[in-house]
This record gives C-alpha cells, sequence and structure tokens, in this order.
C-alpha cells in the first residue's frame, strides 16, 4: 500500500459568468447541467495537453439536489459534455462550500494516490431552484440548530449584529461599498475575461446574447445609496440589506487538480499547490463567525501564521460577516490582501460554486503577484460550518 501523500496542484480554474437569479438573469433559460458541461469543455480546451480521458472523476458540488441539480448532476455533465461513459462523477453538498468541498476531497484523492488528475467545481441555479426549494426539514431541526434564526441565513447575519455590536451598519455598508469598488476597478481592467467562459444564452424575452459578464456588480454603489436600503430579515433596527449582503445568483466553476507528478510528465506548469484544508463547526445562528476557527485549524496543519498569508479570498456571504472573521483573524476590514477583486457582495453567490470561483481569483491573483507565497480561500456554510484552504503560488 502507497502510504506517501502526494503534491496536489491545480493546473487550471473557470467560471461562468454569474447571473442573476430570476426571469430577469441570463441564465433564466440555461440549465443548471448546460452551465457545468461549459466550464468542463473549456477546461480541455485551455489545455489541450490534458484529454477527457485523463479525468479519473467529477466531484460536483450542488446545493440543491434536485431537478436538474438532482441524479448525480456530477456522473451526467461529462457524459452530457460527450465524453463518453468511462468518466465517473458524484454530487456534493455541503451547503455553500459544495464546491470547495468537492476541490477538498479531490484533493485528498490525489493526495492518498487514488487518482492523478481530476476536476472538482460547483453549479447553483438559484432562479430555478431556490434556496430551501422542497426541503423537508426534520421536526426537531429548529431544536438542535438553536432557534428559526438558523434557518434564515440574512437573520443569521443580523445575529452577528447583535451578539457583537461593535460591528455596526455603517461599517458593514462601508465594506460592501468598498467591495464594489474593487470589483469594478478589476472588471474595467479586464482581470475578469481569463476566468469567464462566454455562453450564448436565450433572455426570457428570447432575444439571444453571449453571457460573458457578471450580472450583479453594482459599481454606482455608494455609503449614501446602501444606507437608504430597506433591511428586510428586520424592519425595525435592522442592518442587513440587499446591499451588504450577496446575491441570489445563477453559475458555475471548476478546477482542474493534478498530482504534481502527473503534470510533470504532462509537461503543464501548475499554478498552485494544495497546503492545508481546515473545517470547522460552530453555533448555526451565527455560521458566518465559522471562516474562524476553519482558517485556524488551516493554519496549525500548515505550521504558519495569518503573517505568512500574502493573498486572502474570503467569500462574503455578508458584510458583517466579513468584518468580524477579519477582526477575529486580526485584519482589519481594508488590509490590501483581502479580496483584492471585490468579493460576493459585488459578483454575487450562486452557492456551490463560489468555492471554486475563489479558486479562480487565487489562481489569477497568484500569477499577476508572482512574489506573493502563500494564498488563504475561506467561507461560511450555512447550518454552521466554515471551510478553509490553503495554497502555494507555483508561478
Amino acid at each position: 500500500m502507497n502510504k506517501n501523500i502526494h503534491d496536489v496542484v491545480v493546473i487550471d480554474a473557470v467560471r461562468t459568468a454569474f447571473g442573476r437569479a430570476g426571469e430577469k438573469g441570463i441564465f433564466w433559460n440555461t440549465r443548471a447541467e448546460d452551465l457545468s458541461v461549459a466550464v468542463l469543455k473549456a477546461l480541455m480546451a485551455r489545455n489541450p495537453k490534458v484529454k477527457p480521458a485523463d479525468i479519473e472523476d467529477v466531484i460536483w458540488g450542488a446545493t440543491n439536489q434536485i431537478k436538474e441539480q438532482g441524479g448525480t448532476i456530477g456522473r451526467m455533465i461529462s457524459m452530457l459534455a460527450d465524453w463518453g461513459w468511462e468518466i465517473p462523477g458524484c454530487s456534493v453538498d455541503r451547503m455553500c462550500a459544495g464546491g470547495l468541498t468537492a476541490t477538498g476531497f479531490g484533493v485528498s484523492y490525489i493526495a492518498s494516490g487514488m487518482a492523478d488528475c481530476l476536476i472538482a467545481g460547483g453549479v447553483e441555479h438559484m432562479g430555478h431552484l431556490p434556496m430551501g426549494f422542497m426541503r423537508d426539514n426534520h421536526p426537531r431541526f429548529e431544536e438542535v440548530m438553536g432557534d428559526a434564526s438558523a434557518f434564515n441565513m440574512g437573520m443569521t447575519a443580523e445575529n452577528i449584529h447583535d451578539r457583537f455590536p461593535e460591528f455596526t451598519k455603517e461599517m458593514a455598508d462601508a465594506y460592501a461599498a468598498a467591495c464594489q469598488k474593487k470589483a469594478s476597478l478589476a472588471i474595467q481592467s479586464g482581470k475578469m475575461k481569463n476566468m469567464i467562459i462566454p455562453i450564448d444564452v436565450e433572455m426570457a424575452d428570447g432575444t439571444r446574447l453571449t453571457a460573458d459578464k457578471d450580472q450583479h456588480p453594482r459599481p454606482e454603489t455608494t455609503i449614501e445609496t446602501l444606507a437608504g436600503l430597506k433591511t428586510p430579515f428586520r424592519e425595525q433596527g435592522g442592518r442587513v440589506s440587499a446591499g451588504n449582503a450577496s446575491g441570489l445568483n445563477d453559475g458555475a466553476a471548476a478546477v482542474l487538480l493534478m498530482s504534481a507528478s502527473k503534470a510533470k510528465a504532462l509537461g503543464i506548469a501548475p499554478s498552485m499547490r494544495w497546503v492545508s484544508t481546515g473545517i470547522a463547526g460552530v453555533d448555526p445562528r451565527i455560521m458566518g463567525t465559522a471562516p474562524v476557527p476553519a482558517t485556524l485549524k488551516a493554519l496549525a496543519k500548515a505550521g504558519l501564521s495569518m503573517k505568512d498569508i500574502d493573498i486572502i479570498e474570503v467569500n462574503e456571504a455578508f458584510a458583517v460577516q466579513a468584518l468580524y472573521d477579519l477582526d477575529r483573524l486580526g485584519l482589519k476590514a481594508d488590509d490590501p490582501r483581502v479580496n483584492i477583486w471585490g468579493g460576493a457582495i459585488a459578483y454575487g453567490h450562486p452557492l456551490a460554486s463560489s468555492g471554486p470561483r475563489l479558486i479562480a481569483f487565487m489562481a489569477g491573483l497568484f500569477k499577476e503577484n508572482p512574489k506573493a507565497r502563500y494564498g488563504l480561500t475561506t467561507m461560511c456554510v450555512g447550518r454552521g460550518q466554515g471551510y478553509s484552504m490553503i495554497w502555494e503560488n507555483m508561478n
């Protein structure tokens, strides 16, 4: 039995544009499987030394595994890509971190020697399959989760404001406005062009277009406009609004993983190397705090501290969650290492595809910053979990 741990590397990471969920969204008439197929095919087209026959598994995150996202979508999409019957596949659900967990499982397979090359990723079509769609909760769910607020992600963000009042609405709005500004600068500078896969789509009104730009960013956002938005999760005294939270979105993203030895044999230069993973659970009523213990676990396993991390990608489910996590990790809200191209408040959060989106951002930022050595991708997860992965730059 091979007991060696193999180095695991990222070869490439791509995504679709992120559309708004609903009839006004660019993917209203596009199925989740077709979004997924697009990113699979793109990975092969962009990496011609890799053939579908090299792919030993497809591990696919999807939160709502029903209808078009059911039926083991991870198995179906390689066949829909016309890659034949020989490539196995599976589906993973860790809610928001489904795609990051799929990547973590893929890393584990390769590190253990079970595979040398696979694709991990995720999809979420929140327009077709809204949060909680057709879910049948156990009668004791509210009891074990703490209270009913744990079921509503917006309420969990309000709970963080309640428990940690040092993080005010004004701070959350300022953070959100800064996120939109960073995203606008990144988009205008062409940072998204290399990772977004164009898809020809039909809109709800029958017109056709090429979906190659994120639909969610609002570059016109200001602190003043954010201050006037309604707080739907708590009408009186609320602090969480549509402007300082991530959106409801549709999209897919994928990561091509290999063992370092496989990449060398194929003559491919990797983008980054996996270093460590940390997963944690917390009170579901304040699920947004979980990236802190998850990150501390990942750092401990790597023998690193936050001072060693050069680039930080935090999935911003809510501004207050990001503010808490950064503070508890010893960082300021405007730390220049954090979400350099903006985060989910601007781009959106199509659940299981957001983790691979973080990895795509990290790969691009590593390439742009060759002196950066270590990067962190981290996100909070509904039901009270956090998932963090540390990477090493190989550019």
